[in-house]
């Protein structure tokens, strides 16, 4: 499992998931669950894929993940469409785990209201809910 750590580049959602922005596209965000989210669930043995072209809502599931301690829903930090998958979870869902902020990400969302972003958490803040 990956160590601790919560990037300076991503914004995070309450519920344990991040959102990192296209600096150059800023309505395209990646999406994925944090590294305390992963750490809690154990090993994701599980990883259900939302379609591609269907519509996720901020604060609501959008998808699940199985772990060897229960099935948990993956939150979405922020609204739109996904246009693409992490298809290679499906087949192997270790990267959650080991690296869940690079090869653990789960979709790429074309965000219907990008304003919807001054909501999510910096990490400090993000870090100061977990205590």
């Amino acid at each position: 499992m990956a160590d601790a750590s919560y990037p300076d580049d991503l914004l995070y959602h309450p519920e344990h998931d991040w959102a990192l922005i296209d600096p150059t596209h800023p309505d395209i965000a990646t999406f994925g669950i944090t590294w305390f989210a992963q750490d809690a669930l154990g090993e994701v043995v599980f990883f259900d894929p939302p379609a591609v072209g269907s519509t996720v809502t901020k604060d609501e599931p959008y998808t699940e993940v199985e772990s060897v301690k229960a099935v948990s829903d993956v939150i979405a930090p922020l609204s739109g469409e996904i246009i693409e998958i992490n298809e290679a979870l499906g087949d192997d869902p270790e990267p959650i785990n080991e690296d869940p902020y690079g090869g653990g990400w789960m979709v790429k969302v074309r965000l219907s209201d990008v304003s919807e972003t001054e909501a999510l958490l910096d990490p400090a803040a993000y870090q100061a809910t977990l205590s």
